[in-house]
């Protein structure tokens, strides 16, 4: 008692030291500068109380019209520009002298102009200016036109259209000549003296438009945020994050207030599990699965919003409730689900709206997952998620007099994202209970099968008590269902429970086709034979790597009940000699659970029924009713949560069930031989024949 005691107080240290770690990494996971932690956006209606101006402050104006402000501004810029003096070469150029002269002659005439590069010429366009500063070396010579500066593809281009009005002038020779060879730019951007004229300009456009006064009102509740009144929230948001007064003051209550939330909220998880579900704070893994999961969705959350600057609705939180309901029950998904994102509400900018599609999200989820044992469960919860998120989402833009087309309609490509992501939930399940080793439902159906490798074996060589094991798993099954219990669990443990019978199979009788070898020895001996089938089983189960949840159905299904026959046998033969009941006694352990109960009764009604002489509903209800008990009265389940009533369910179920499998049949009566027949009516109709004409003979003679 006092070892369970102090187990008891190491545990729930370890849960307090677990809930302590839990809050300072939520409260390190919250956002630091929420200052000013109102959410706000065009379009959307303010949703808190009146907010009067606390202070003076400027009204910033938005990028987008500082952008437009500074670029009707750098329309007045005149870049300056550096010209070079060019002196015009023809060398090798295959034309007449005349047709050179020419040539240069326009080449002079377009240096005069200025020749620019195209990269050049690009950086003007984009500057939308029209004239610029002139200069050669540090003189300021003039201001040009910037449209009638030439790139060397115009330049070329002027000289052969100029070359057209001359009629001397061959053309075709011309164009081969390679002139563009010879035209380079001679006027390029100045980019020091010009980059400081544009900041001068840029640094003369105001930043701000305007002033609040303190105690002016910003925004009434209810009110719908325009673009004017959402500078104007950013602004103060700006001058109220910026003042170091107000966060010294203000630092040290956050602070207080954040953690208090967190506490009750983690508090909270851990009195529901200490209420309903001890069965889980009896695990440490289980609990911390439970608090790991929920700091790992918070920690998602943060990386999403806050290092990514992403919405926090393209974060799974489904997923969570989803991999809780595969391990454990709906309820505690739910409620697991809801401290999450209660916990996470103080993360995102707009609380109330992500709770709403959250708390809607988490009950479809653990709806549309009833029981996951194939992945493409997982794929229609994803669906159905997906399209309560879009619809709700939508509902609730309307719902604030959003208009149709103002509708953020790109979100619903987010939840698509969302719902892919869920996706990976499957391969999670998997890493989940290799960690924590836990049991889904999918390596139940896996294991399951019969036509697995290891079942497949157990078949072969144990024939008959692969029959067996068929009929109690059906059995069990029943039993299950109708008490709550786990059913596909009972199943894949009473598949296995007999696994030890395939070491020595024709010890036991149901795979013997004549004489039992067992008795041939003591009773004792044969006795320990039996029993080592457990043990063996374990062994086997172990070496197959079975979860450990099926070998407790192995270990547990005998419990700590003797081998009757060999037990009473042997009383009966020695009456006066001291037995050693540990040699007939099975080393257990008692059934701990609802399922490994099931499973005893089932194993045990189910052998026992193979000796029945009448299977009458008095026999079978008499045998179920000795048998299980029996089962009690050694105290079998004393360490197992199964009730009476759930007992008196159970042979009900077996009365009903066996009654089925050993019904009475028509006794089909036999087809007799014509021919008899046909010789039978003969030899009727001549006996009454003879009986006919011997008076008459009679009185004939």
């Amino acid at each position: 008692m006092k070892g369970k005691i102090i187990s008891k107080r190491i545990r729930y240290g370890v849960y307090i030291v677990c809930i302590l770690l839990a809050v300072v990494a939520t409260y390190f996971l919250l956002p630091k500068d929420d200052d000013f932690s109102h959410y706000f956006e065009v379009g959307k209606p303010w949703t808190y109380d009146e907010l009067m101006a606390p202070k003076d402050f400027a009204v910033y104006k938005s990028d987008k019209q500082l952008e437009e402000e500074r670029k009707l501004a750098l329309r007045e810029l005149e870049p300056y520009m550096n010209r070079e003096v060019k002196e015009v070469r023809l060398e090798g150029l295959h034309l007449s002298s005349r047709e050179s002269d020419w040539i240069a002659d326009r080449l002079r005439e377009v240096y005069a102009e200025g020749v620019i590069s195209l990269q050049d010429r690009q950086e003007l366009e984009r500057l939308g200016v029209s004239s610029a500063v002139l200069l050669e070396g540090h003189n300021v010579v003039e201001k040009i036109d910037v449209k009638r500066l030439f790139t060397p593809k115009t330049a070329y281009d002027y000289v052969i259209e100029k070359s057209k009005e001359v009629s001397w002038i061959d053309n075709n020779l011309l164009q081969t000549a390679n002139i563009g060879d010879y035209i380079k730019p001679n006027v390029e951007i100045d980019r020091t003296k010009t980059d400081d004229a544009i900041k001068i300009i840029v640094d003369g456009v105001m930043l701000t438009s305007g002033m609040v006064q303190k105690g002016e009102k910003i925004v009434d509740k209810g009110e719908v945020i325009t673009d004017e009144k959402y500078q104007i929230l950013k602004s103060l948001q700006r001058a109220v994050e910026g003042e170091e007064e107000f966060e010294q003051k203000s630092n040290l209550w956050n602070v207080v207030g954040n953690v208090v939330i967190i506490i009750i909220l983690y508090s909270l998880l851990f009195a529901y599990m200490y209420l309903f579900r001890q069965r889980i704070l009896e695990s440490i893994r289980a609990t911390l699965f439970m608090f790991l999961m929920t700091l790992g969705m918070l920690g998602l959350l943060a990386l999403v919003t806050q290092y990514l600057s992403l919405t926090e609705y393209i974060v799974p939180f489904a997923m969570l409730p989803l991999v809780v309901r595969v391990f454990f029950d709906s309820r505690t998904a739910l409620y697991v689900h809801i401290i999450a994102i209660l916990l996470a509400a103080q993360m995102v900018p707009d609380a109330t709206e992500f709770v709403f599609l959250q708390i809607i999200v988490g009950m479809v989820a653990v709806s549309s997952l009833k029981d996951m044992n194939s992945r493409s469960q997982l794929v229609k919860s994803a669906l159905m998620i997906f399209a309560v998120y879009s619809v709700s989402f939508v509902g609730m833009e309307l719902a604030r007099g959003v208009e149709v087309m103002d509708v953020d309609w790109a979100m619903i490509f987010v939840f698509g994202l969302n719902a892919v992501a869920l996706l990976f939930a499957y391969g999670l399940i998997f890493i989940i209970e290799k960690l924590f080793g836990f049991l889904s439902e999918v390596t139940l159906v896996e294991l399951s099968n019969i036509n697995s490798p290891l079942l497949m074996e157990f078949s072969e060589k144990c024939p008959g008590t692969f029959q067996h094991v068929l009929q109690v798993s059906n059995l069990a099954v029943e039993v299950a269902k109708k008490i709550g219990a786990n059913a596909l669990l009972v199943r894949t443990g009473a598949l296995y429970h007999d696994l030890g019978k395939m070491l020595n199979p024709m010890y036991y009788t149901e795979n013997q086709t004549g004489m039992n070898p067992l008795n041939e020895l003591p009773y004792d001996e044969a006795a320990q034979i039996i029993i080592s089938h457990v043990q063996e089983g374990v062994k086997i189960a172990e070496k197959w790597n079975l979860p450990y949840q099926i070998i407790e159905f192995i270990s547990m299904h005998h419990g700590c009940s003797k081998v009757k026959y060999f037990y009473n046998s042997f009383k009966n033969k020695y009456p006066d000699k001291e037995i050693d009941e540990v040699k007939f006694t099975y080393p257990g352990p008692l059934p701990a659970t609802k399922e490994t109960a099931i499973l005893m009764m089932s194993d045990a009604v189910e052998a026992a029924s193979r000796s029945l002489k009448a299977y009458d509903e008095e026999s079978i209800s008499k045998l179920v009713e000795n048998v299980v008990n029996g089962q009690i009265a050694d105290g079998q389940f004393k360490d197992s949560p199964i009730s009476f009533r759930d007992v008196e369910v159970a042979k009900r179920v077996f009365v009903e069930k066996l009654q089925n499998i050993y019904h009475t049949r028509i006794q089909y009566p036999e087809l007799k031989n014509k021919e008899k027949d046909d010789k039978g009516a003969l030899g009727e109709i001549n006996k009454t024949l003879k009986k006919v004409r011997s008076p008459y003979r009679f009185q004939k003679k």
